[in-house]
């Protein structure tokens, strides 16, 4: 058995996720900032019969990233899957002409160096199991820039090159590594966006480790 840890859990896509690949066999590492919602995630899964654990830590902050998955790799089991899927802080929305200095230094290391710290600390194990999948799951301006919404769009595009760098030098070790674009907002019943739904192309990234990039809307890469 494997885990599969989930940086940015919440009840929304992370509940999804987690019942996804909980039901596929896999342990639960859940990662955010409140060990209380993440400690009452744990126990609503573990009342479905899922091996899952809240692990607190600010992707914003390396050493409580690093600490909560190290914590999570010897408390259940070797981290298989990381999947880095925050929500965006709303500093990180504003207009390009409004989009300060400092916005751009917190989207950067919300969405660069969180990913560059959590992947470093999983891939040694995910090397020394043979097999790993790393996902990344971004709006619709990790694909398209937008000027309404500036810092996200020019911190994706750091964390959609470093996905699409590490997918290109990965394959070859076994490690697929992909990245899910969600135009739009998670909204239950949505026939796209349903967080199910969406957990289930995730699995499908999972399980086809060649495709790199998958839209939520089912359009080919780079079509609007």
């Amino acid at each position: 058995m494997t885990t599969i840890a989930i940086v940015g859990a919440g009840r929304g896509l992370g509940a999804a996720v987690a019942r996804k690949f909980g039901s596929e066999g896999f342990d639960i590492a859940l990662i955010s900032r409140s060990q209380e919602r993440l400690d009452a995630l744990a126990t609503d899964l573990e009342a479905e019969g899922l091996a899952a654990r809240g692990y607190a830590a600010n992707v914003r902050e390396p050493k409580s990233l690093i600490a909560a998955l190290d914590r999570a790799g010897q408390e259940l089991s070797p981290t298989e899957v990381l999947q880095y899927s925050p929500l965006p802080q709303k500093e990180f929305l504003r207009p390009v002409l409004e989009t300060t200095v400092d916005d751009l230094a917190g989207a950067i290391e919300f969405a660069v160096y969180g990913p560059v710290v959590a992947v470093h600390q999983v891939l040694q194990g995910m090397r020394f199991l043979g097999r790993g999948t790393i996902l990344f799951v971004n709006g619709g301006s990790g694909a398209v820039p937008n000027p309404n919404v500036a810092g996200t769009s020019i911190a994706f595009a750091g964390e959609s090159a470093f996905a699409r760098m590490l997918h290109d030098t990965l394959k070859a070790e076994n490690i697929g590594v992909g990245q899910l674009i969600i135009p739009g907002a998670i909204e239950p019943g949505h026939p796209d966006n349903d967080p199910a739904v969406l957990a289930g192309k995730l699995w499908h990234l999972h399980a086809h480790p060649g495709e790199f990039r998958v839209h939520s809307d089912a359009r080919p890469d780079g079509q609007r």
